[in-house]
């Protein structure tokens, strides 16, 4: 067993899948950060409201103001410099550092997208994707390199099957395949998407997504890999993820999942698309092929593989943490985020706070407008740990004012995947004696499935 670890880990293979990722990743990063600048979405979800809901363990992460704007400036640059392999090490550090930041500045904004470009920017810092086709590979021909270990690629491919497998898993519940929701919800709004949305209307139709939602995520890795089948499950992949697109608002998540997925793809395919590129772009591409062999300097040495050893073990266990807790993942979202759970539910709400002098018993309501932006009430208003956090904020607000004695108590209704609107957080907790933590939500009203 040991020697055929050992020997896996001495295999080598072109470096050219390798690069043609750290290529189109950078791209799409730079991409992102122009188009979060052009919608105006840096000043609307990050400076202009008041308050910014924290991250368990995160909460000396704030937005600094009119920097943010460099933060994004920095993010894309970085991203621009990896996708030309220019000062590599600098450049993929420089970006999962700032992308990172500006993922925790907010959970608001949380989508596992995000979560998935850090994690894939993590694992590029200890890959040699600058050994091959890179500016910094060109200018040291010392460090230009054919051949790379086989594991820095099938690394890359392990994370994607994590996400595929994960998030089919995460689908085989009565909701998705007996119920087909929240995707019936969904369809049926998009009626007037043009040549299928007559049919966005079929309960049949809503099945077939479902458990063709399912089936795909579950099963598409292993096509993937079978030679014979690749071609067939990459159409497929361009099908799912472009009509996903179209469908859903679910941002860069589809670009990123197809780009991800030419990794499968053989050496031959990658060099080919390394070559176009080169005669596109006038660039000496056979002065890469040199036929030597990375080979990690004595301080890297063995370094990497125990990190993503390490990093592969937390991605395996962590997203089972939600496997602690009873009730309805999908009530009480205990574990729910960085756990692959995509589109699986859908969840409305309000939420109602009620500031109480426990002395006098002298009471008002608080006007949520006043401190949250409307994308941030729709999220509080389903999540208890926003409510907690909201409310130790206006326990601080209100106490700055000159009131005393305070108590914070929230009268909160919530449906879950159209099921009827009920009472959701304890109406009788004071959200200033708990505080969000990693215990289970004994304060969530359990869900009446019916």
């Amino acid at each position: 067993m040991k020697q055929s670890i050992q020997t896996y880990l001495n295999t080598n293979t072109k470096a050219a899948p390798l690069a043609v990722f750290r290529v189109l990743f950078g791209l799409l990063m730079v991409f992102s950060m122009l188009r979060f600048w052009h919608y105006g979405w840096i000043e609307k979800l990050y400076i202009l409201p008041e308050f910014h809901f924290h991250y368990y363990g995160f909460s000396w992460i704030n937005v600094p103001g009119q920097w943010t704007y460099l933060l994004f400036a920095i993010a894309g640059i970085s991203a621009l410099f990896v996708a030309m392999g220019f000062q590599y090490r600098i450049s993929i550090i420089s970006f999962f550092f700032s992308f990172s930041f500006i993922e925790l500045m907010d959970k608001t904004t949380y989508l596992n997208h995000y979560y998935l470009v850090s994690c894939l920017a993590f694992m590029l810092i200890w890959l040699p994707a600058h050994t091959h086709f890179s500016v910094d590979a060109y200018r040291n021909p010392h460090l230009n390199k054919e051949l790379i270990p086989r594991w820095s690629i099938d690394s890359l491919k392990l994370m994607i099957s994590i996400v595929y497998i994960y998030a089919g898993a995460a689908k085989l519940n009565s909701d998705w395949m007996m119920e087909a929701l929240p995707l019936s919800i969904w369809l049926r709004d998009k009626v007037d998407v043009p040549l299928i949305g007559t049919l966005l209307d079929e309960k049949w139709m809503h099945y077939l997504f479902s458990w063709g939602g399912a089936f795909y995520d579950l099963f598409i890795v292993f096509f993937l890999l079978w030679s014979r089948t690749r071609i067939f499950a990459f159409i497929t992949v361009l099908l799912f993820h472009l009509l996903t697109k179209v469908l859903f608002p679910i941002g860069m998540f589809p670009y990123i999942m197809i780009t991800a997925t030419l990794l499968f793809f053989s050496e031959s395919f990658h060099i080919k698309l390394l070559t176009t590129i080169s005669r596109l772009c006038k660039i000496n591409y056979s002065k890469f092929l040199n036929g030597f062999t990375y080979k990690a300097g004595r301080l890297f040495n063995n370094l990497p593989i125990y990190i993503l050893a390490a990093f592969f073990v937390f991605q395996f266990l962590f997203p089972l943490r939600c496997h602690l807790y009873d009730g309805n993942l999908f009530w009480t979202e205990e574990a729910y985020r960085f756990s692959w759970r995509v589109m699986l539910m859908e969840k409305t709400g309000a939420a109602d706070f009620k500031v109480v002098d426990s002395k006098t018993g002298r009471r008002f309501y608080v006007q949520n407008e006043d401190f949250l932006t409307a994308f941030q009430q729709k999220q509080m208003s389903t999540q208890p740990d926003f409510m907690i956090e909201y409310a130790h904020f206006l326990g601080k607000h209100f106490t700055s004012q000159g009131h005393e004695n305070l108590q914070i108590f929230v009268e909160s209704y919530a449906s879950l995947n159209g099921r009827r609107s009920q009472i959701f957080f304890s109406p009788d907790i004071d959200l200033l004696s708990i505080k969000n933590d990693l215990k289970p939500r004994t304060y969530i009203q359990p869900l009446n499935a019916d």
